[in-house]
């Protein structure tokens, strides 16, 4: 395992991190949630991403658990706030309120006294930004968390987020956008302005939820028991992408992926840690295998010549629109 520099801060993080999204304490049970975390330990990955609205809390309950025991100084724990986490008005968005509270809920499921990275997982209009980097600030001050960053926040929101962090004197030192060679809508406006700004890309779906795994085929039913067939595990959002002509194309890179001597997932997360910008890939298991095959990306060189051949099969179906970066106009 490499690792990279969080943005410009002294913070370095495993190249390929673990995210535990749709996974724990929903699709899978918690002793093969456990035993994904221990495999991605063993393969040398320390920087694991979660938040607290994943599986209803579950998932940062499940993730304290698996982590237990660990030295905590040798591990790197990232969580985030702003989805809705309760029945009440104030249980969601980046309120002062819900964000002092959330943290603390955050730091006992998560069995720690900190996280190392805490996150604003969108922007709220509902709320002035200084009311939310004051609040960011403040956690940081008590020691509840290292360094501050953003997700899915736009290039305009992310370079007034990062003054006022700068006037406040805390790190803004992120931004968890969803990227992978079929979703490329950071590249326009938001990589250009992190780059500006010393704000590193945690990218999540660098496989674009499996597609870029070559596992589902134009003009054919998802395997059985994939992510397509879950209705709890994002049937909903993968939809999108199973479209024959994206299929197809994806299709097209097994050849390139054989030549490189890499499988088709070596090759998807590799190709987003080929993007400077980039300091950590974040990917998901439902079995230990899984992420044994993941981390082989780590440190691999795509030469030109292979980038250019991967950006001539896609191009007819990438999606590269700045303006799908996006987040509620209201609370939800």
């Amino acid at each position: 395992m490499e690792f990279r520099h969080l943005g410009r801060s002294g913070l370095l993080v495993s190249e390929i991190s673990y995210g535990n999204w749709i996974t724990h304490g929903s699709q899978v049970e918690a002793d093969q949630a456990i035993a994904c975390v221990h495999a991605a330990l063993d393969l040398g990955i320390t920087t694991f991403d979660t938040a607290d609205v994943y599986a209803g809390t579950r998932a940062e309950a499940v993730l304290g658990d698996a982590l237990k025991g660990q030295r905590r100084e040798g591990l790197e724990i990232f969580t985030k706030v702003y989805w809705p986490t309760g029945p009440g008005r104030n249980d969601r968005g980046l309120s002062r309120k819900h964000i002092l509270e959330s943290i603390n809920g955050s730091l006992r499921r998560l069995q720690t006294d900190y996280v190392d990275l805490y996150q604003a997982h969108r922007f709220d209009y509902s709320t002035p930004l200084e009311e939310t980097m004051q609040a960011f600030a403040d956690v940081v001050r008590s020691g509840k968390a290292l360094y501050i960053g953003v997700s899915e926040w736009k290039a305009e929101e992310i370079r007034a987020a990062h003054a006022l962090a700068r006037e406040l004197h805390v790190q803004l030192v992120s931004n968890q956008p969803q990227y992978s060679a079929l979703y490329r809508v950071i590249e326009a406006e938001v990589i250009p302005a992190s780059e500006e700004l010393g704000v590193g890309q945690i990218v999540w779906s660098p496989l674009g939820q499996g597609v870029l795994t070559g596992k589902y085929l134009p003009g054919q039913p998802p395997p059985a028991g994939s992510r397509a067939t879950d209705e709890k595990s994002g049937a909903n959002f993968i939809s999108r992408l199973l479209k024959d002509d994206v299929l197809a194309a994806v299709q097209e890179l097994k050849p390139l992926a054989e030549q490189a001597g890499l499988t088709m997932a070596q090759l998807g997360v590799a190709w987003v840690l080929q993007n400077p910008n980039v300091s950590s890939a974040i990917v998901g298991a439902t079995r230990p295998e899984q992420l044994q095959d993941n981390v082989k990306a780590s440190g691999v060189k795509l030469d030109a010549e292979l980038l250019k051949r991967i950006d001539e099969v896609l191009a007819p179906v990438v999606v590269s629109d700045p303006a799908l970066t996006t987040s509620p106009a209201q609370r939800p």
